[in-house]
């Protein structure tokens, strides 16, 4: 593996580095230790998840929803090395004032739905894992928690997800999620019972 790390920054389960592999900008994702875990369940969990997050990206790709390609997987260290997307996260675009959201919104939508007709979950469906690059298609990242395959609750909860991100991250725009949603079930087959499944999860979650 031939990294020179550039800049780096630490989350609660993965380091995430900006490095060169092989003359390319790349992204090194680190899975962490966790002290409080016995040592060999600790290296199973890690390795688990390590993979299942490169399974889902390669299941995306095969559905055509861009997701970072895997240059690398450091069995070692426990780190997948990806593509370096270029573009702007769709929290920081939807929240820039001169932005027109209603075709970032209609792309998202179609986007998820061709997700969720592979029959895969994003797991952290929100914005701030999206990014709009320059030929306007959404690149989705971080896709550790994701399912393959997942069952209609797996992707309820993702739009239950996008949902609450909306509601807290872009309450400015009250209307975007209602055209990400109708673009959602134009291109999603059977779209309506995954939005009846979220509604139903939604409702769960005010009387508990």
């Amino acid at each position: 593996m031939e990294l020179q790390p550039v800049t780096a920054e630490k989350g609660a389960e993965a380091d995430i580095s900006i490095s060169v592999f092989l003359d390319r900008d790349s992204i090194v994702k680190t899975r962490l230790s966790k002290e409080y875990r016995h040592k060999e369940l600790d290296d199973r969990i890690r390795m688990s998840r390590m993979k299942n997050e490169a399974r889902i990206l390669r299941e995306a790709r095969k559905a055509n929803v861009r997701t970072p390609v895997i240059y690398d997987i450091d069995t070692k260290t426990y780190s997948l090395v990806m593509e370096k997307i270029e573009g702007v996260t769709v929290k920081n675009l939807l929240n820039d004032e001169n932005c027109e959201w209603k075709p970032v919104c209609v792309e998202i939508g179609k986007t998820i739905a061709d997700l969720h007709n592979a029959r895969i979950s994003h797991g952290d469906l929100t914005t701030s894992n999206m990014i709009l690059m320059e030929n306007k298609t959404i690149c989705l990242i971080d896709m550790s928690l994701g399912k393959y395959p997942a069952d209609l609750e797996d992707l309820g909860v993702d739009i239950h997800l996008l949902e609450r991100a909306f509601s807290s991250a872009h309450p400015h725009l009250p209307d975007a999620l209602e055209v990400l949603i109708s673009s959602y079930i134009e291109y999603r087959d059977h779209g309506q019972e995954t939005i009846d499944k979220m509604e139903e999860i939604r409702g769960r979650g005010r009387y508990t």
